[in-house]
Parts: C-alpha cells; sequence; structure tokens
C-alpha cells in the first residue's frame, strides 16, 4: 500500500487578532446586480438633474426676459441720456468776453458717434472695446480674463481690471437706472454686476450701437471738471472733438484709464506717454497705418494756448467764492460770468515772479509771494496767488493770507495827517519816544537804520519810512482817525488798538491793500476791489444778475488825497522804494517790511494801474537779506514794465506842494489883499520871481 506524501511545513508570519479569512469571490450573477444598481441611480441623477436645470433655466431665462424687459420699457430715448451731471457748469470771461477758465463740470450735448472725428471713435473702441460693434453686450471671455487678472495680482475678483464691455461702462454711467448718489453708482458688489447684465441686454436692444458710443462719449468724465469728450477737447485742445487729429484723440482716449492722472493740465508728459499706448492699440487692431501712426508719435497733442497759460486759476476761484453761491458752486445751470480780468496783465503779472524769482532769488528758496493788480475804480485785472513749488496747492496768498503789511500801512497815517490840515512841507521831529502801554509797559519805536534825524520835512519823513515819527503823527491825530480812514479805504481786518497801529502791527490780505491803495489814486474815493460784473444762463442774452456797484464815497479831500499822492511818488523817487522806479513813466507807492522781516510788501501806482506784492514764507519764517524795497519792489517793477508796455503815460493825480506858493508868500499875499496896494503887491512879485 502506497503511502501518502507528507505535508510540507511552512514558516508564517505570526498575525494579531483574528485570523484572516481568505476573500471570496463574487459570482457574476452578484457583480451585474451592483452594476445595475449603480447604473440606476446615475440615470436617475441625471434624470432629476435634467428636470430639475432645464426648469431652472427655463425659469431663469424667463426672469431675466422679464428683468430685461423691464429695463428695455424704463430706459428713456437716447438724447435724454446724454448729460449726466450732477450739477451745472461756470465759465468765465475776461473783460474782452473771451473765455479764461472753467469750473464745474462741462458739458455739450450736441456730440454723437455719427459725427465725432473718426479717428477719436476709433481711439475709445480700440482703448476701452474692441469688440463692442460685434457683441452682444456682454464679454464672458472679458470677464474671466480680469478676474483670473485681479485674483493672480492679489486682489479680489471685482477689484482693479473690470472686463466690462463699452456697454457695461454706460450702464455704470446710467447708474443701472437708479437715481442714487456717484459714489453709491460706482460700488463694485456682486449685486451690481449681475444687475449690469440685463440692464446692458436692454440697451443693446432698445439703442443702436452707435446711440450706446454717443451716451458714452457725452458722458464720460475726462478730467479738469470737463464731462464729455466735446468739453473735454474744447477745455484740452480749443476746439470741437469733431475735428482733433490721432494724436489729440489717443490723448483723449488715453484719459478714459485716470482722468485726474492723465489730465494734460495737471501733466503733460504723463499724458502724451499714456497716448503713445492708445496709439499702439489703434495700430494693432487696424485702425492706423504704419505711417498714419508713425506720424501721430512724431507730433504729439498739446494744449491749447489758454489751458497751457492755466490762465487766471486763483482769479477764478477767488470769483468763484466771491459770487453768489447758488448762481457759481451750487448752480444746476450752465452759467456764464463777465469778469474784470486781463489775460495779457495776467500774464505779465506770472512772467515778472517767474523772472525774478530765477534771477534774483537762490535757486530752491521756498519763499512765497503774490501779486494783484487793478484798475483805481478797483476792477481787478489779475492775481497771482503764489508760487506753484512742491505741491503748494491754490492757496490764495493775494486773498487767504492774513498777514502784517509793516511800513506799508503808514499811507492811512500820513492821510489823517494830511486831512487835519498839516503841509507836506512842515517840520516833524524823528526823535526817541517812549509810550507806556498800560498792562505792557513802555514801548519805544526804533528806525530801521537805528538812527535818529532831528527836524525834517514830512515829506522826507515818509520817504525815508521813518517809524518814530509815524507814530508820533498817529498819536498827535489821533489813533482811531487813523483807524478810520483805513477802514474808509477799505481795509476791513481787525485793525490794532495800540500804538503799534503806525507800524502796521496789524493782520490784513494783500488784495484789501491794494484796493486801499487804488482808492489813493481815485482822489482819494473809496474803490473796493471787484472781479465780476455779470451772470447770465449761457446761450441767454438776458443778464440774470448784475454786481450792484456804486461810486465810492470820498475818504481824504482832494487836496488831502493829491499831497498823499505826492508824497508817496518821493517814496519812489528819492526814498526807500527807488527800485520800483520806471523809466517812462511817474510812480507812488510804499514799501513795508515787517519786524523780524517775515514779510516784505510793496504797493504802488502809476496813473493807470494799481499793483500790490507781498513776499514771505508760508510758516511765517524769516526772510533772509529781503525788504520791501528790494525783491517785491523788483517784482513790481517786472510787472509794471510789461502791463505798460505800448501804454501813452498817464500823470499822476497829485498836487505838487513845489509848485504852490509858500507860506511866507500866502501871507504876504494875504496882506495884499488886505491893504490894495498894487505897488506892493509888484514888490512882492519881483521878490519871489512872480509875474502879474
Amino acid at each position: 500500500m502506497a503511502k501518502k506524501p507528507r505535508p510540507v511545513l511552512r514558516a508564517t508570519r505570526p498575525q494579531s487578532g483574528k485570523a484572516r479569512k481568505k476573500p471570496v469571490k463574487a459570482k457574476p450573477s452578484e457583480r451585474g446586480s451592483i452594476a445595475r444598481v449603480f447604473g440606476w441611480l446615475c440615470r436617475t441623477m441625471f434624470r432629476v438633474v435634467w428636470w430639475v436645470g432645464l426648469r431652472a433655466a427655463i425659469l431663469g431665462s424667463l426672469g431675466m426676459a422679464i428683468w430685461v424687459g423691464f429695463y428695455y420699457v424704463a430706459l428713456p430715448p437716447m438724447e435724454a441720456q446724454l448729460d449726466g451731471r450732477a450739477g451745472g457748469s461756470v465759465v468765465l470771461l475776461d473783460r474782452d468776453r473771451e473765455i479764461f477758465a472753467w469750473r464745474g463740470e462741462q458739458f455739450d450735448g450736441s456730440l454723437r458717434a455719427q459725427t465725432v472725428s473718426p479717428h477719436l471713435k476709433n481711439a475709445v473702441v480700440a482703448t476701452e472695446d474692441k469688440r463692442f460693434y460685434s457683441h452682444f453686450g456682454l464679454s464672458p471671455r472679458g470677464i474671466a480674463s480680469a478676474i483670473r487678472i485681479n485674483l493672480s495680482e492679489g486682489r479680489g475678483p471685482l477689484s482693479g481690471h473690470g472686463g466690462s464691455t463699452l456697454t457695461q461702462q454706460v450702464a455704470k454711467l446710467l447708474c443701472l437706472g437708479d437715481d442714487l448718489p456717484e459714489a453709491e453708482c460706482r460700488q463694485q458688489t456682486i449685486l451690481r454686476k449681475i444687475k449690469e447684465i440685463p440692464y446692458s441686454l436692454a440697451m443693446e436692444l432698445k439703442y443702436e450701437k452707435d446711440d450706446i458710443l454717443s451716451i458714452y462719449l457725452n458722458r464720460a468724465y475726462l478730467g479738469a471738471g470737463a464731462q464729455g469728450f466735446e468739453a473735454a477737447s474744447q477745455r484740452y485742445f480749443g476746439k470741437s472733438a469733431r475735428e482733433v487729429n490721432v494724436a489729440e484723440a489717443a490723448m483723449l482716449a488715453g484719459l478714459l484709464t485716470a482722468p485726474s492722472r492723465y489730465a494734460p493740465t495737471n501733466n503733460l508728459n504723463r499724458a502724451q506717454d499714456r497716448s503713445t499706448v492708445v496709439i499702439g492699440l489703434m495700430l494693432a487692431q487696424g485702425y492706423l497705418t504704419r505711417v498714419e501712426a508713425e506720424l501721430a508719435l512724431a507730433a504729439p497733442a498739446e494744449l491749447s494756448q489758454a489751458a497751457q497759460e492755466r490762465a487766471g486759476g486763483y482769479f477764478a476761484d477767488w470769483i468763484m467764492a466771491a459770487a453768489p453761491a447758488f448762481l457759481t458752486r451750487d448752480t444746476g445751470e450752465d452759467v456764464e460770468i463777465l469778469t474784470t480780468f486781463d489775460r495779457g496783465i495776467q500774464k505779465a503779472a506770472e512772467e515778472a515772479l517767474t523772472y525774478v524769482f530765477e534771477n534774483s532769488v537762490r535757486e530752491g528758496s521756498e519763499a512765497q509771494a503774490a501779486i494783484v493788480v487793478m484798475s483805481a475804480d478797483g476792477a481787478v485785472r489779475a492775481m497771482v496767488g503764489g508760487r506753484k513749488i512742491n505741491g503748494a496747492g491754490l492757496f490764495n496768498r493775494a486773498t487767504q493770507a492774513s498777514r502784517q503789511p509793516g511800513s506799508s500801512f503808514k499811507p492811512f497815517v500820513y492821510g489823517a495827517v494830511l486831512e487835519s490840515g498839516m503841509h507836506p512841507f512842515d517840520m516833524v521831529l524823528d526823535a526817541p519816544l517812549t509810550i507806556d502801554i498800560p498792562g505792557s509797559g513802555p514801548w519805544s519805536p526804533r528806525n530801521y537804520t537805528g538812527e535818529f534825524y532831528g527836524e525834517l520835512r514830512m515829506v522826507d519823513a515818509m520817504a525815508n519810512s521813518l517809524n518814530t515819527v509815524a507814530v508820533r503823527l498817529t498819536e498827535e491825530v489821533g489813533r482811531e482817525k487813523v483807524r478810520a480812514i483805513a477802514r474808509d479805504f477799505g481795509v476791513m481786518s481787525p485793525l490794532a488798538e495800540g500804538p503799534a497801529l503806525a507800524l502796521g502791527a496789524s493782520n490784513v490780505t494783500l488784495l484789501e491793500m491794494t484796493g486801499a491803495y487804488a482808492g489813493i489814486l481815485n482822489g482819494g474815493r473809496q474803490s473796493l476791489p471787484y472781479g465780476w460784473i455779470d451772470l447770465r444762463i449761457r446761450g441767454d442774452e438776458k443778464v440774470l444778475m448784475s454786481l450792484d456797484r456804486i461810486d465810492g464815497f470820498r475818504v481824504l479831500s482832494e487836496r488831502a488825497a493829491g499831497y498823499l499822492v505826492y508824497m508817496m511818488s518821493q517814496v519812489v523817487e528819492i526814498g526807500s522804494g527807488a527800485r520800483a522806479a520806471l523809466a517812462d513813466r511817474p510812480v507812488a507807492g510804499k514799501t513795508g517790511t515787517t519786524q523780524g522781516a517775515r514779510d516784505a510788501w510793496f504797493i504802488g501806482f502809476t496813473g493807470d494801474y494799481v499793483a500790490g506784492v507781498w513776499m514771505g514764507y508760508d510758516d511765517n519764517s524769516k526772510l533772509t537779506g529781503v525788504t520791501g524795497g528790494g525783491l517785491p519792489a523788483e517784482i513790481w517793477r517786472e510787472t509794471m514794465e510789461r502791463v505798460h508796455a505800448g501804454l501813452a503815460v498817464t500823470q499822476l493825480p497829485l498836487i505838487d506842494p513845489t509848485l504852490e506858493p509858500t507860506r511866507l508868500e500866502r501871507e504876504l499875499d494875504n496882506l495884499v489883499e488886505d491893504v490894495g496896494n498894487n505897488l506892493l503887491r509888484g514888490l512882492i512879485d519881483s521878490l519871489f520871481g512872480r509875474r502879474n
């Protein structure tokens, strides 16, 4: 009997827990059952999703159609959508009735896509939406691309690039038909992005493509207060948007990205660089040939003369603050204001200031200066409110800076003295003087030179700006009399109560002081400064409002005013204001330097114009080596030389005491009148060299 084979024993790895069970393979019938169940579940889920999705899509489409239809019905005619301004605008006309400044939102609704320059139309489309004429109002690819870029740059999906079509941008400009503040309209929220879809679709159905583009061309903000391309073209180039060339069109279209940043009035080089990018886009999209693009790049757009000069910025701001607010800053109408502004005089003042600082002031100086030029009746012709340095902004030092006038206040002292009956040749005393001021103790004024000159004529004391004489005369005639003269001439700022009043220790503005000097030139009659003449609605010849001006009342008698002008002429002829002298015509004026040399002034006039100059630092630092008879007098002279170029000489309205009988002559003449002796009269006339 054969033996059974012995089993082979093999070592096995010990197992923890229960012994592993040998896997059992599913039978073919079981595998089929699982597949059938899984297939049934997939088919059921697909049917449910299809059923729900189809009905959701139908309902969504129906809802979208209703939404689009709602907007379609609500959309007004295209013409009603062109003007998107929240308020009105103001244009300011100079004395020749030419526009020199714009304020508010300028608008001209006559522009249409069909009439605009083809170059501008192409530039806008190339820059903002190259598929504008082929899409249906939305660009899913553009939106997806914008979201991808925003996320890759670390921003939110709706922050930065928007991917919006021109139609969607118009929807934003129209605030989606909502009457909301502009700030809310600009908010980029998910809800507003969703609302853009039906609104844009409704516009595509309601309007032609060119109608949508026309709305955009009229409502887009383009910097410098210009609403729409017509206003911007007039503002920057002085021509219609129908006439712009390739370079100008590219510059205007380039503003759409960031109107304030790229505004050519803000930075022309930056605007030209941006227009280069736009020209490249126009070339790439076939709107320009290579030759046309190269020609445009070789001759970049330039500002019009008016925009380049930026004439009258300070003057225009002063007018906007001075004229009635409901017709300027808060107007809902388009207003036109006729002003006293003279473009040529403004240019003269600006050039003079630049010339002196470039040739007589150390490089890098942060000293400021202001200039006001006006006629004898107070009509302001030009205003420079400061130098544009280190972001100095538009703080108007001619109207807003309140500074001490120093000795330029002294004409009011001498005006009061002359009005009391004194004569320019009367003798006055320049000697040490001490006044006890209650609560402050003794005060002793000193002259700029530190010396005293004893007895001298009053005209010489003024010509050399002697402080002790001015204080002594003020105390004699009365401080209130001096204050009254200054106030009547138009210095309305609070005036010092103490004896330092005579030395200009009060804070005043350059406009006030220049207007007061205009009154002196005006024969001693008040001449309050004014800058606007009348207002009207643009396009309407009827004057809506006129400045209610009356002739100024007499402050000084003709005699006192004539003597005062003579004394001020001697300041320039032989005194502290010699550097202000003009070669071809007489000048009268007064210097002013405050204690510590923090302010330096020269204010003066010819027979035609009055001009005031102030110089100092905004932080009230001390000027180095500057007095009113120095740089301010130079600025004044440079300004007035340019202002009077080509003008006939007008004499000053002065009374020259040297041409009048002396006091002895007057007394002897009175004696002759009393005696009635012709022989005695003949002897007196022979004695003084007078002819019968």
